[in-house]
């Protein structure tokens, strides 16, 4: 069908989420909150979302709520006289007062709406380039998205700038390793150490679930406990290597949050022995930064974000790192949005499957929702044997742990509520 036959409602309902059932529900959770506010508190609520337009019907403001209205204008009012949109005769007279309104909205807005409303400037007015002044990055609260905006910035940040930007990275990765270390290693550890069973465990080396349940039928009433006929241990620790993992991530500007989060958990990867973790990024051309891997902030300084999209190289060079297909698993993250030759990528995806690699594509690593991707791409993958799902990093130490035991990662997707695109 083509986009001219599509009726207008058509259109309408193609625009239309598919979770309306939710969607009514949380609109009527939200009108029974407003009925329940104070009619006062409902219109100076109404006051600052219409903005100074709005102070004949709903009245005027006064006190901190002036200054609320002034920070909620300033961006999204982009015409007015304290908008924050850039001028012409370039940046460096308006980054002082770009930093006053970060420190206005750090103080009248809790850190969840800071994060939006920062994210909201820099892509609706331009203003990135903002980011190469000191004094705005000082003032700014970090985040995953201002990092991705400083990587896709590192080619053109001036030396003034560079140490400043390396401390804000620096401060969110360190963040986020202390949120998603530990249980990125529980889970990959501990998958590791049930991929094999022992049978003659010592003691320390008992899996006590499982020879309990082993046992059962040794269950002696009259001492109430069980005889453990059978012991069963985890497996004991291999000093070789268990399971290769390649990250392979698409760097265009859409996946900008699961180039951050990937580097993370690849450095958190890296650290465990029993795992050799590779990180490959590519845009036109391939990367291979496994060697700063040790170091989260230099692996991502390494990146370059946007530009094209060839998924053909990249998987062709993530293919030839590959010794012990049986034990490998690929992970690409990416939209799926191919600009090199699709059948050549189909080709390779079905030659790595059938050489025993697990090969997952992750539409993306982020907290952001769904996606946008080439469906019609993930489905033709599919049928080879490749779920391609959106995952939130919450869910990939759980994710990596299910690929390690080889459980079927379509079942494992569907189970937490993460679809995997099946072929048509």
């Amino acid at each position: 069908m083509n986009d001219e036959d599509l009726t207008a409602e058509d259109a309408e309902s193609a625009e239309k989420p598919q979770s309306d059932s939710k969607n009514e529900s949380l609109r009527a959770s939200a009108s029974s909150a407003l009925s329940a506010v104070d009619p006062n508190e409902r219109q100076r609520r109404w006051r600052l979302v219409l903005g100074g337009e709005a102070n004949e019907s709903c009245g005027g403001l006064a006190g901190e709520d002036v200054e609320i209205d002034q920070a909620l204008a300033a961006l999204y009012e982009p015409e007015g006289s304290g908008s924050l949109k850039k001028q012409r005769g370039g940046t460096e007279k308006s980054a002082p007062r770009v930093a006053r309104w970060l420190g206005d909205i750090r103080k009248y807005f809790p850190s969840s709406v800071v994060q939006v409303m920062q994210k909201d400037a820099l892509d609706r007015l331009g203003m990135r380039e903002m980011l190469l002044q000191p004094e705005m990055l000082e003032a700014v609260q970090p985040d995953v998205h201002l990092v991705a905006n400083l990587i896709s910035l590192s080619g053109i940040i001036p030396a003034k700038t560079k140490e400043t930007a390396r401390m804000v990275v620096r401060k969110v990765v360190e963040e986020l390793m202390r949120k998603l270390a530990e249980p990125m290693r529980t889970a990959v550890t501990g998958a590791l150490n049930r991929a094999v069973r022992n049978r003659r465990p010592r003691l320390a080396e008992i899996d006590w679930n499982r020879t309990i349940r082993a046992n059962l039928r040794h269950y002696q009433e009259d001492y109430k406990t069980i005889v453990p006929e059978t012991l069963i241990g985890f497996g004991r620790k291999s000093q070789k290597t268990q399971r290769n993992i390649i990250l392979c991530i698409d760097q265009s500007g859409s996946m900008a949050a699961s180039v951050v989060y990937s580097s993370i958990f690849g450095a958190v990867m890296a650290s465990l022995p029993a795992v050799k973790t590779q990180l490959v990024v590519f845009d036109t051309a391939v990367v291979d930064l496994t060697e700063k891997l040790d170091d989260p902030v230099e692996l991502l300084f390494g990146t370059q974000l946007g530009g094209g999209t060839d998924i053909n190289k990249a998987v062709g060079y993530c293919q030839s790192l590959i010794t012990d297909p049986t034990n490998t698993i690929l992970v690409l993250i990416s939209d799926l949005i191919e600009g090199g030759v699709e059948k050549n990528l189909l080709q390779r995806t079905n030659e790595l499957v059938q050489s025993g690699v697990q090969f997952i594509t992750l539409l993306a690593l982020s907290d952001e929702g769904a996606p946008c991707y080439d469906k019609e791409l993930a489905a033709k993958m599919s049928l080879l044997g490749v779920p391609s799902f959106a995952c939130t990093p919450d869910k990939f130490p759980a994710l990596m742990a299910a690929a390690i035991k080889k459980e079927d990662i379509s079942f494992w997707a569907a189970k937490e509520g993460m679809n995997a695109t099946r072929g048509k």
